[in-house]
């Protein structure tokens, strides 16, 4: 795997200067004291992308026409249309094969890592690269206190190849519910609001979030997909080597350690220097604990999104 992190810096003390904050209250509710942010005109989720999937190539040794398939998993992407993946594919060169994004919110990386599995188990592809890429900046409000100290930019990437020595991805629970839609989504911008002067006037076009009610929601989806797939494989917390939960806040993160009975010893955190990537968050934890990972470690990712999404993916590190 390998990751990517603009290299702006944005401080809850920067936030404070913005709005009604401090940095001892964003500290205690999120758990984060700094995000990247991706500055410049003209700097799109895409850029991030390239520079994660430029590092995943040259890691591996594959050349770019080596790839298959590229799924980015983005709610930012650089346009409504055309994907992002297609955007990503071009920088880089990557002529062969075909590309597409998925939207799934904080859970895109999940379901994106699911899809492409079904295409490396069937034995129709050998290269698929799952992207989880956001620019979450660009669409949140810097006057409201209660959504814009939990968002950060970044991007992480994986490949998925076929093994034969009973690593990898072993097994998936992803669920969603469109009833949650209206407590964390995006407005406008979409064929039912499309963008106005009212709406812009407005803030449609940012993230807006009921917190509590996704807190709940977050911490009830995530636990329960990490027990079902756990039994599923009779796997227990002696047996689990990680759980890579998404990098929404600390306390969602702790909760959802507490009640699935997994030590924090075996669980990533990254949110306190990255925030909440969205769908970046899951790879980019796997990267940065790269170092500590070891052959048939049994981890378990998980993710909660808007819409709502979420899911558990069991895996064997290969």
């Amino acid at each position: 795997m390998h990751g990517y992190l603009p290299e702006q810096i944005l401080t809850n003390s920067d936030l404070e200067k913005m709005v009604e904050t401090n940095d001892e209250w964003i500290r205690s509710r999120t758990g984060i004291s700094e995000r990247r942010i991706l500055t410049g005109e003209g700097r799109g989720t895409s850029e991030m992308g390239e520079h994660a999937v430029r590092g995943l190539l040259e890691k591996s040794g594959l050349k770019p026409n080596d790839v298959d398939l590229l799924i980015c998993a983005t709610v930012t992407g650089d346009y409504i249309f055309p994907d992002t993946a297609n955007i990503v594919r071009d920088r880089l060169g990557i002529t062969n094969g075909w590309g597409f994004d998925v939207n799934a919110a904080c859970s895109g990386f999940l379901y994106a890592l699911h899809i492409g599995r079904q295409f490396i188990e069937n034995g129709s592809l050998k290269n698929v690269i799952v992207l989880g890429a956001d620019k979450m900046s660009s669409i949140v409000d810097y006057t409201d206190r209660t959504t814009c100290i939990l968002f950060g930019d970044g991007a992480g990437a994986v490949l998925l190849q076929p093994k034969e020595d009973g690593t990898g991805i072993l097994d998936s629970e992803i669920r969603s519910d469109g009833a949650g839609a209206e407590f964390l989504f995006q407005k406008a911008g979409g064929s039912k609001y499309p963008a106005t002067a009212e709406t812009v006037a407005n803030r449609e076009h940012f993230a807006q979030q009921d917190g509590r009610t996704v807190f709940k929601a977050a911490v009830g989806g995530m636990v329960s997909a990490v027990q079902t797939v756990m039994k599923r494989n009779d796997l227990t917390n002696e047996s689990l080597s990680w759980l890579v939960p998404h990098q929404a806040n600390l306390r969602i993160i702790s909760t959802v350690a507490s009640m699935a009975d997994i030590p924090m010893e075996k669980v990533m955190v990254t949110i306190e220097k990255y925030g909440n990537t969205t769908a970046a968050t899951l790879p980019l934890c796997l990267w940065q604990y790269e170092e500590q990972l070891k052959k048939n470690d049994k981890i378990i990712l998980t993710a909660f999104g808007g819409g709502y999404t979420w899911g558990a993916t069991y895996l064997k590190w290969s």
